[in-house]
């Protein structure tokens, strides 16, 4: 979890500088406005075109205030269908970078329709008929999370974090104490081995010795070689393949058989 969170840690944009080539952002939903908690836009990886969308914390006050601490309103989440659906038009893949608290609560929010939102993206990103590659580089906060990472491909940094909820509003839920964080975190299994000895993720992507932070350029490598091999498997496939794969995926989540009285 503390690494997860470390304050240096890389956020979307330090990977997408040195991953992605004549890198365009592209802004707002074209319903409300802009939301800089999730930045997206067309690039070259490798000379091949795709779109990358990513989450967006920031470093200092006030970047964290700009980007709304990396927690996506509505039109973050819209504004992220609208390059997705740009992707599908073109025959592009997409690209997500997963790193958020999870998506913001304010009232707000809420009025714009963030469940509906959400809940449209978890659609739209099933049926996409372009490769979807997603890769968890912080926090993965629960639905804020989810809302751009229904992908063919899902990986983790190894020391990134993928929950359903944060360990501190678990404790204070089931313990009556956020002080039983720690405990908290244990029980969840939010840990890169956790999620894919669960069949969550697809692959762990190793960090540099100390974490993603301590050496950004090696990290930065280390997405790419996964990055390039995963295009590489999903190029073959037809569109209504990548679609069926996505689908059915993540239908066999949370599905457990028991056989023989075991």
């Amino acid at each position: 979890m503390q690494l997860a969170r470390h304050p240096k840690r890389p956020h979307s944009l330090d990977y997408i500088s040195l991953l992605i080539t004549d890198f365009q952002e592209l802004h707002g939903d074209r319903a409300f406005g802009e939301d800089a908690a999730i930045v997206c836009g067309m690039g070259l990886f490798e000379e091949q075109p795709l779109m990358v969308v990513g989450q967006q914390k920031g470093r200092d006050t006030k970047q964290k205030l700009l980007r709304n601490f990396g927690m996506p309103k509505p039109e973050g989440y819209r504004k992220a269908m609208r390059v997705m659906n740009l992707a599908a038009k073109f025959g592009r893949p997409v690209v997500t970078l997963l790193d958020t608290p999870g998506a913001y609560p304010g009232i707000d929010a809420e009025e714009r329709g963030q469940a509906q939102a959400i809940a449209w993206n978890l659609r739209e990103m099933a049926r996409l008929p372009v490769p979807v590659i997603v890769v968890v580089i912080g926090e993965g906060g629960s639905g804020g999370a989810l809302a751009l990472g229904v992908g063919n491909r899902v990986y983790m940094l190894e020391n990134s974090i993928y929950s359903v909820i944060s360990p501190e509003s678990c404790a204070a839920i089931i313990y009556r104490d956020a002080g039983k964080a720690e405990q908290a975190a244990g029980a969840l299994k939010l840990t890169a081995p956790d999620l894919l000895r669960l069949g969550l993720i697809d692959e762990i992507i190793p960090e540099p010795p100390g974490g993603a932070q301590d050496n950004l350029q090696q990290a930065a490598e280390l997405i790419r070689v996964t990055l390039r091999m995963a295009l590489e498997e999903l190029k073959g496939l037809t569109r209504q393949q990548l679609i069926d794969q996505r689908y059915d995926k993540f239908r066999r989540m949370g599905n457990f058989f028991e056989q023989d009285g075991a």
